[in-house]
């Protein structure tokens, strides 16, 4: 008898558009951290009854950026307003870290920070956050301060950090994507180059081992691409695939999540809210999850790739208009889904 196919559960409710997922990998595999449109970060424990743990409105206006600081049990947001905080669990209290251009105004949103990620577990206390006013900032959670500034050739659309080789990645408008090493203490480019993909990106991943990067752009193709440029040897050609398409209805890609166990493996998410798993060195489709009834805007993979959270949240590509509701659900991942394919 074939095993049953797992299926997914709503886990919460939201009730404003869901921008970020991540689960806090120094507590426990189930402990789950979302950010809101409605400037709110929740907890959730995916495996309890009630899975609600806490909610706290952190007056930074819409909340675009989310990041868990590995070596304390706090949460990072990014605000429409600029401004950069860190949410202490064990207190329930937030504190401001810093901010991006001018906090008030008439142009105050402009200065959205757009883009968020802890530095990892070597850089335990930094933070790198990016902006629409092409901008990018380093900074150290324990003194509250900006360690760096680094211009951007355009806005940050999206931002990944390779926390084993110290090394940051940003899509920028104008198709192009930046590289910097990070381990003299600062953002030294070391590579600037125009996408391979045609349309403009949504979200941009580093591979685990960080010889490439995964693209996904707003014209339903994701990219594979690599860093031969920077003495990094690739273990293929670059190359992209169509996905996210319904008949001759193209979607952006909205997210890329990388399993933390199988290196090549990668689920996307789009706007035809639809969950894909890939083998991105074997160039095949794993798994397809069977689709939500809104946009996929953010996914997160539990620290032993056993469970992924999605975001069913509408991300407006058909402008204002009535949509479904706003919904986190988690759904079990067997090996069998997420283990890459020979050839």
């Amino acid at each position: 008898m074939a095993a049953r196919t797992p299926e997914s559960k709503s886990l919460a409710k939201v009730p404003d558009g869901i921008s970020g997922l991540s689960y806090l990998q120094r507590s426990n595999r189930s402990l789950l951290a979302s950010t809101s449109w409605d400037g709110s970060i929740r907890l959730h424990d995916t495996q309890a009854t009630n899975a609600a743990v806490l909610a706290h409105q952190m007056e930074a206006g819409s909340l675009l950026g989310l990041a868990i600081p590995p070596s304390m049990e706090a949460i990072a947001t990014g605000g429409l307003d600029g401004t950069v905080r860190l949410f202490d669990i064990p207190s329930t209290t937030s504190r401001l870290i810093g901010g991006h251009g001018e906090q008030s105004g008439a142009g105050a949103s402009k200065t959205a920070c757009s883009c968020l990620e802890s530095l990892g577990p070597y850089n335990s206390s930094l933070l790198v956050s990016a902006d629409w006013l092409k901008k990018m900032y380093i900074w150290d959670i324990r003194t509250g301060s900006s360690v760096s500034k680094t211009d951007l050739p355009g806005k940050a659309f999206s931002l990944d950090v390779d926390a084993n080789n110290q090394r940051v990645v940003v899509a920028t408008s104008g198709r192009r994507n930046c590289f910097y090493d990070l381990r003299k203490g600062k953002a030294e480019l070391v590579l600037e180059r125009e996408s391979s993909l045609k349309f403009q990106t949504r979200c941009v991943k580093f591979f685990p081992d960080g010889k490439g990067v995964a693209l996904g752009s707003v014209e339903g193709r994701v990219g594979i691409e690599f860093l031969d440029e920077i003495g990094i040897a690739s273990p293929m050609k670059r190359y992209a695939f169509k996905c996210h398409r319904v008949n001759d209805i193209v979607y952006p890609v909205n997210c890329i999540e990388f399993h933390p166990r199988f290196a090549s493996t990668f689920a996307t998410g789009g706007c035809d809210g639809a969950v894909f798993l890939w083998d991105g060195l074997n160039k095949k489709k794993l798994t397809t999850i069977p689709s939500f009834a809104t946009s996929i805007s953010s996914l997160a993979f539990n620290s032993d790739g056993t469970e992924i959270a999605i975001a069913s949240s509408y991300t407006f590509e058909e402008g204002d208009r009535e949509h479904p509701q706003d919904e986190i659900f988690v759904r079990r991942i067997e090996e069998s889904e997420c283990q890459p394919k020979t050839k």
